[in-house]
């Protein structure tokens, strides 16, 4: 079965998808891929001061050499659409490719970023239709969509409370996080000019309102946390917190990266949070990873709506324009209007789902999760007996007392069994000892389930067995373990020839 880890630990250094030489390590001299004039009759209008001495030093291989290279080098890659991607906390859902087509559609794809407002009218009604979706979602009052990504939303929340309190005539100067807070969330808040509290965790996972209520001392601005956290665990004290933090003179941000959980069943704004910015790229299946595209939209509720970046799309009649005439905004936070291209694909996502697509979108998610969860207890540690929704955090803490093996080595093992690790050692190591934070998402199946179940069962009983297999793991890629400390210290980025 796919996923199953293979037995046989040796390198396949014979298969040519781990063939991994590099290109300057190929071909031979003089060979060449395309046939360009001689150099001598291109030079006489160079200015001899541009003009090489030598021939650069590029890697000599013909065009099959070159295709078959980069083919290659793509099987390496582990994505949502090659292998099972259990990424806790970033939600790592396929991308369905019907977003592709739309987005490629030249009445989409074609358009200037600085087309007018009278050409444009067809994109703003799509971007003002999904901000009426986004505020049914999460029961918010406004949206914008400039953020590029979710920690630019978050430094544009926190940018707007910031702006409400100085508009109050308020000084307050504390931010609250939970220990199961994002680590975006404590840096998006000093990044504002704040100082950061830590919120303890109670023996249930969830915010200890002891602690909450002792900090609520008047110079609080704001808390920062998710619902389900970061453990996977609802707050069900979350009314209780709204309270106090309201009767104390702060307002609530809600950290989208765990809205899949509640998709379709219930919303932040009902809960008492103020301002919400959400993950187009988790959430709404836009694409994920390698530094953007990135979507990070921002809601708020009325009493924030003055604050909001400009321009404010706006409608007016049956015609759409983006409003610059809002003199108490933060100002401009990108450069046009947000990531267009990913607000359309997760439009598509959103008016293919429906209102009870998205539900079962959100129950299939918890579903999901609970069954991997029911499944690894009897093999893995959990901290936090309390039932998660969306994603679990399971603890390696049982293989490294008995054998020495950490969650690093099972996840170095699981990359030999063809699955993508799952988030490790977050929650943090202080919070959860050799955190394993799993999340499945909804759009997996049951036998991708079972086969990465058996995969971590099994590991299990190799930590037990054969520890010294997982520590020197992984041993089917083209590199072993790596100094990983030192390989983002020191990375090496030329290669010299010889």
């Amino acid at each position: 079965m796919a996923g199953r880890p293979d037995t046989n630990h040796e390198p396949r250094t014979t298969n040519h998808k781990m063939e991994s030489r590099l290109i300057f390590e190929k071909g031979s001299p003089g060979r060449r891929s395309a046939s360009y004039p001689a150099a001598e009759d291109l030079t006489e209008d160079i200015p001899a001061d541009l003009r090489r001495e030598a021939a650069p030093a590029l890697p000599e291989v013909g065009e099959l050499e070159l295709i078959r290279h980069y083919v290659q080098l793509s099987h390496k890659n582990f994505s949502i659409d090659t292998v099972f991607y259990p990424l806790g906390s970033c939600t790592m859902k396929y991308n369905p490719k019907v977003h592709e087509r739309v987005a490629r559609m030249p009445e989409f794809a074609g358009l200037h970023p600085l087309t007018s407002e009278d050409h444009a009218q067809p994109m703003l009604r799509l971007l003002f239709d999904m901000g009426e979706v986004l505020k049914e979602v999460t029961g918010m009052d406004g949206i914008t969509f400039q953020p590029f990504a979710g920690a630019h939303g978050e430094f544009v929340g926190i940018s707007v409370i910031a702006a409400h309190h100085r508009a109050q005539g308020n000084r307050k100067r504390v931010v609250l996080t939970p220990e199961s807070a994002h680590g975006t969330n404590p840096a998006t808040a000093a990044m504002c000019g704040y100082t950061v509290q830590p919120l303890r965790t109670d023996p249930r996972g969830m915010v200890d309102l002891s602690d909450l209520k002792a900090k609520m001392n008047g110079e609080v601005a704001a808390i920062m946390l998710t619902n389900p956290n970061t453990f996977g665990i609802f707050e069900t004290d979350i009314l209780e917190i709204a309270e106090v933090v309201h009767r104390g003179g702060g307002l609530l941000y809600y950290d989208g990266a765990n809205l899949n959980a509640l998709l379709g069943q219930c919303r932040p704004g009902d809960m008492g949070f103020d301002v919400v910015h959400m993950n187009l790229h988790k959430t709404f299946t836009t694409p994920h990873g390698g530094g953007g595209p990135g979507a990070g939209p921002v809601g708020v509720k009325a009493h924030l709506l003055p604050y909001l970046p400009v321009p404010v799309l706006v409608k007016e009649g049956d015609r759409y324009r983006l409003d610059d005439d809002r003199p108490q905004s933060i100002g401009k936070v990108s450069g046009l209007y947000g990531n267009a291209g990913m607000v359309l694909r997760a439009y598509v996502y959103a008016r293919m789902l429906g209102a009870e697509g998205m539900r079962k979108t959100s129950e299939m998610a918890v579903l999901n999760a609970n069954y991997v969860r029911a499944r690894l207890l009897s093999h893995y540690e959990q901290k936090y007996k309390t039932q998660p929704m969306h994603e679990t955090v399971l603890s390696a803490s049982r293989q490294k007392r008995e054998s020495g093996v950490s969650a690093l080595d099972v996840c170095k093992r699981l990359i030999d069994c063809g699955i993508h690790p799952p988030t490790v050692y977050f929650p943090l190591p202080t919070v959860v000892p050799e955190a394993l934070l799993i999340e499945p998402t909804e759009t997996e199946t049951l036998e991708q389930l079972d086969a990465f179940v058996d995969a971590m069962v099994r590991i299990a009983q190799e930590a037990k067995e054969s520890p010294d297999l997982l520590r020197e793991a992984p041993h089917h890629t083209p590199v072993g373990r790596l100094d990983e400390a030192r390989a983002a210290r020191q990375p090496v980025l030329r290669w010299k020839r010889g």
